[in-house]
């Protein structure tokens, strides 16, 4: 969820608006943003927002944020449409300005001189940013990689990005995702072998293809080879109908056969169709998901393949892993891009680190995008390939480029937001914290009556068919805990409810080894 600020002469820009998607740690929640907070409360002195790539850990938060910050947002065409759509979508689109930027021109936001310069990225329009400003240049990197047959654009070369470096580079920041990987990531273009040879050799089967939406090329990669292998091509998901319908607007894709619908899809014989499904990650209400529970149109059976033509990203091991036993456990082959070259990153290698180091000769590394593992090596590789400066920065960092000796200056509140309903709340909050804790230790609600006499109701404990006994001998304990209250003690209802709550906690964690949380209800005095 990229979020990134540079400041300069007492203004602000910022550089991304993602999001993230959550996980178990916080039950009920489908969108994790950043907090905001530090910008939001200097938001008259912010005066733009420019848009690496339409990823949406760059792009997934404006909606959400972009109108109360109040300030323009700026990004090239495709990038910029599936921008729209999203404000569109939230009602947002007239409460908001979208500044389309064509080509490689200078715009000015603040005292920041910007130019986009186009890179390779598992997506359309991919792009760095060159930031002048009157202390020096920044070249902010965004998610890239290097690839001599992109299949969809045309990257900076080596020589444009060699001047850039001529005329001098102050600082770079860089994607820092793959900076273990010792190899070359790999070119789009070599990926049309792999799919090809892996389609071919499943003759008279149906084959459906997982992959990332975004990744423009990689669908182009596959209507050709569709139309190599003689098969017809059919499109399950969402995403991918508003990717393909907002690339084709855009200029791409436009070579893409014609698309088949579900029903002639499944009426055609196996090995005359191939199906691009959304759902690699393993989500739950994906194409793929569905298909492996047998609940949608494109059915598969027996023998049938899938190949999984994307990475698998890290945190999303458990939700891929029940997808795929579900399609083993039918008897549905399964090729991943650990069996098969199917399959090539969208973030640079060690090379193509080596290779931008020494391109654009910075003074200074700055290693984002990824996690603190990451961006250490990155550190420690550029520092070992001669950068003079490097600087490792954690979320909240402030960090000085310049002027005078680069580092880190101080730390500001950062953190995370989640989307609750329809709530924007913090993750660390009571409402998240205590979901958390009732999903761990359950929930026993304790109603006493004007007699004292007590009603129990336990949620989550893992008693069945002891629970009668529990709730039989948790009445003796509140009873007897009741009868312990002396004096003015007995008509304090906040005594009482104290009472009542440890000696429910006692029985329960005596029956059961669980700490529910525990609610007391008291009759109206």
């Amino acid at each position: 969820m990229n979020v990134n600020l540079y400041g300069c002469q007492g203004r602000w820009l910022m550089v991304d608006l993602g999001m993230t998607f959550s996980g178990n740690e916080y039950p009920g929640v489908d969108l994790v943003f950043a907090d905001l907070s530090f910008i939001e409360d200097r938001a008259e002195r912010l005066d733009g927002i420019v848009l690496t790539h339409a990823h949406e850990d760059h792009i997934g938060a404006v909606p959400y944020f972009a109108a109360d910050l109040g300030v323009p947002l700026y990004a090239t065409p495709f990038t910029g449409e599936l921008v729209r759509r999203k404000l569109q979508e939230a009602g947002l689109e007239d409460d908001v300005e979208l500044i389309i930027v064509e080509g490689t021109d200078k715009f000015d936001v603040g005292p920041f001189a910007i130019s986009y310069v186009p890179l390779a990225h598992s997506i359309a329009e991919g792009n760095g940013l060159l930031i002048d400003t009157p202390f020096g240049r920044v070249f902010h990197t965004g998610d890239w990689k290097l690839d001599e047959e992109p299949i969809i654009g045309e990257p900076t070369t080596e020589e444009e990005l060699c001047e850039i470096g001529d005329a001098g580079v102050l600082a770079l920041v860089c994607d820092s995702t793959n900076v273990f990987n010792p190899a070359e990531s790999g070119s789009e273009g070599a990926v049309y072998k792999g799919l090809h040879e892996e389609v071919a050799r499943w003759h008279g089967r149906r084959v459906v293809v997982t992959t990332f939406a975004s990744n423009v090329a990689r669908l182009h990669t596959l209507g050709e080879v569709a139309r190599a292998t003689g098969r017809q091509l059919c499109v399950a998901g969402r995403s991918l109908d508003r990717i393909i319908e907002v690339a084709q607007d855009n200029g791409y894709l436009e070579d893409l056969p014609p698309l088949v619908d579900f029903d002639t899809a499944m009426g055609l014989p196996r090995g005359e169709v191939l199906v691009v499904a959304t759902g690699g990650q393993g989500e739950p209400r994906a194409a793929l998901a569905r298909m492996a529970d047998e609940n949608h149109p494109i059915e598969l059976v027996k023998g049938d393949v899938v190949l999984f033509s994307s990475r698998q990203i890290p945190g999303n091991e458990i939700a891929i892993g029940r997808v795929q036993n579900q399609l083993a456990q039918r008897g549905i082959v399964m090729v991943t891009d650990r069996q098969s070259a199917i399959h090539v990153s969208g973030h640079p290698g060690r090379p193509e680190l080596e290779a931008l180091y020494t391109w654009l000769r910075p003074e200074i590394l700055v290693p984002v995008h990824g996690e603190a593992r990451h961006m250490a090596e990155q550190a420690r590789l550029g520092s070992s390939r001669g950068i003079p400066h490097t600087i490792f920065q954690m979320n909240g960092d402030i960090v000085r480029i310049a002027p005078g000796k680069p580092g880190k200056l101080a730390e500001v509140e950062s953190g995370r937001l989640v989307l609750d309903g329809d709530i924007i709340v913090p993750a660390d909050g009571e409402a998240i914290t205590m979901r958390r804790r009732l999903a761990r230790e359950g929930v026993v609600v304790v109603a006493l009556d004007a007699q004292g006499r007590a009603t129990i109701e336990g949620v989550g404990l893992p008693l069945d068919e002891d629970y009668d006994a529990f709730v039989s001998e948790t009445k003796e304990d509140i009873a007897t805990a009741l009868g312990k209250l002396k004096g003015a003690a007995r008509r304090d209802r906040s005594e009482v409810y104290e009472a009542v709550r440890l000696a429910t906690r006692r029985a329960a964690t005596r029956w059961s080894g669980k700490r529910p949380q525990v609610r007391v209800l008291l009759p109206e005095n």
